[in-house]
């Protein structure tokens, strides 16, 4: 049996009460959940935004140096490479690692076997603030997480998995 309204004290809940007096034919647990998860994106985006600020990066910068951190030894990969992991368009991509490269972050090398193309590296500098930026996000999610058991975080990540391959959208990048 759902909680009584004076047992719950969120806005949500709130809201949703609100509604199920207007509309009392009308499933809203569909709005009680996708309510729910859109404050926490949001709050996720401001922490994500935090976190990398603190350690010198803006979000589109953390995003193509991760993939280079991803990659395996020496982290370098082609702008197609980024193009895919980033999901972003071309010209875009260039523009960015125009600026990554004028920053110091990521070099540009010839490629071995392809005279026409580049390979993009990550540089030094580019590895300690994209892993310093990832430290800063893992510990702030964590506190985010910590009114939830590791069993509670399993499940939620279970669930949250399963809705996001349900509606198609695995491939899409945070």
């Amino acid at each position: 049996m759902p909680p009584s309204a004076s047992e719950r004290d969120d806005e949500v809940d709130l809201i949703i009460d609100a509604w199920s007096r207007r509309l009392p034919d009308v499933d809203l647990t569909p709005l009680d959940v996708m309510s729910r998860l859109r404050r926490v994106a949001n709050r996720l985006g401001r922490l994500r935004a935090s976190a990398f600020s603190e350690a010198g990066l803006a979000a589109w910068e953390f995003d193509v140096l991760a993939a280079l951190g991803r990659a395996e030894s020496p982290h370098e990969l082609s702008p197609a490479q980024l193009i895919e992991a980033t999901m972003i368009g071309s010209a875009a991509m260039t523009n960015r690692l125009d600026n990554l490269s004028r920053r110091g972050l990521v070099e540009r090398l010839p490629h071995p076997t392809d005279r026409r193309s580049v390979l993009i590296r990550l540089t030094s500098e580019g590895a300690t603030r994209v892993d310093d930026a990832m430290r800063r996000l893992a510990h702030r999610e964590a506190e985010e997480l910590r009114g939830l058991s590791r069993e509670e975080q399993a499940t939620l990540a279970l669930l949250l998995r399963r809705l996001v391959q349900d509606s198609g959208q695995d491939s899409e990048q945070d």
